[in-house]
């Protein structure tokens, strides 16, 4: 189970749709996200997203996702410092096309409806190292939270 120092996992903190584990025999259920959303689902939720027994009949669990806390970050106000004037539109362009072709899913990790993973903020400062250097670049907001990947 997490440390009593990091912070206490809730319900509220699990993603709609993510699969609970419910194998109270496997020796890594204290280590993973899978089984301690499992132990925080209400008792009157009769349905749901779940982990097979097929994913741990043959071996180790093949969906074991260790209980960390990892870095996420939001907000774009100053990613763009460094591009260069006439490049920022093209550099912004980019960013969004990384989430997909719309505006939507940019502005929702823009103002923190959603939260960049540590692979998804290396992805964007790597496509905005393309357009001058990257050192001192931060995203507005940083907090550690559950890695539900």
């Amino acid at each position: 189970m997490l440390s009593p120092m990091e912070n206490q996992l809730k319900l509220k903190n699990i993603p709609w749709g993510y699969a609970v584990c419910f194998n109270e025999t496997c020796q890594l259920r204290e280590k993973c996200m899978h089984y301690q959303a499992y132990l925080l689902t209400s008792d009157n939720q009769s349905s749901g997203h779940a982990i097979l027994p097929s994913a741990w009949q043959n071996g180790p669990c093949q969906r074991y996702n260790e209980a960390k806390l990892i870095k996420k970050a939001w907000g774009f106000t100053n990613i763009y410092n460094n591009v260069p004037y006439y490049q920022k539109a093209e550099a912004r362009r980019k960013v969004k096309n990384y989430f997909s072709s719309g505006n939507g899913p940019y502005y929702r990790y823009h103002h923190g409806d959603n939260k960049l993973t540590p692979s998804q903020q290396e992805d964007i400062m790597k496509i905005l190292s393309a357009y001058g250097s990257t050192d001192g670049l931060t995203f507005d907001h940083y907090e550690n939270d559950y890695d539900f990947q």
